[in-house]
């Protein structure tokens, strides 16, 4: 993340720094270069916000497949808890004997729980996936923003206000991809 805030930032100090020497022929200032400063800078904040939720949602992926695979023990704790009771009840039958009725109750509960924990550690899987999904979407808008901040600054370099026209384009791309993904 740190990459990416240092990246964009430079950017726009180059830009920034170009922009106060651009000049006409006739030595005036030229106004369009002042708007590819103003729109680097918005766009930097644009990517440096949404690089910050590219990173909190795949904290938060991490968070909900730690509390799946929670549950995933917990359900293999229970299933060889269960596996163990029955394999004695087992054992009791072939010898002719009866099992005891309270560990054919707490069989039926452990396999009970079991299909609880199943379906919560499913959730949080599906969480998990919910948060990857998003972190790609933020992470694809901080490219789509660090390439509009770059082809504004090669338009200040070049003077070519057609390649500023382009870098908002991408802008544009970039707001599309940052909305798609606060609206997950």
């Amino acid at each position: 993340m740190d990459e990416i805030e240092d990246y964009t930032e430079s950017v726009h100090e180059q830009s920034d720094e170009h922009a106060k020497h651009v000049l006409h022929k006739d030595g005036t200032k030229e106004k369009w270069v002042l708007w590819v400063a103003l729109s680097t800078a918005m766009l930097a904040v644009f990517a440096a916000i949404t690089g910050l939720m590219a990173g909190t949602s795949a904290d938060e992926s991490i968070l909900s497949q730690m509390r799946a695979s929670d549950q995933w023990a917990f359900y293999q704790a229970k299933g060889i808890k269960a596996d163990m009771l029955a394999s004695s009840n087992h054992i009791l039958v072939a010898m002719g004997k009866t099992p005891d009725t309270a560990d054919v109750a707490k069989l039926k509960r452990e396999k009970a729980e079991q299909k609880e924990i199943m379906a919560k550690a499913q959730e949080f899987q599906k969480e998990s996936n919910k948060h990857v999904a998003k972190h790609e979407v933020f992470s694809r808008g901080v490219t789509i923003f660090q390439i509009a901040i770059a082809i504004g600054a090669i338009s200040i370099l070049t003077r070519r206000k057609s390649l500023w026209l382009v870098s908002m384009g991408f802008a544009v791309i970039g707001i599309f991809f940052f909305i798609q993904g606060t609206l997950f």
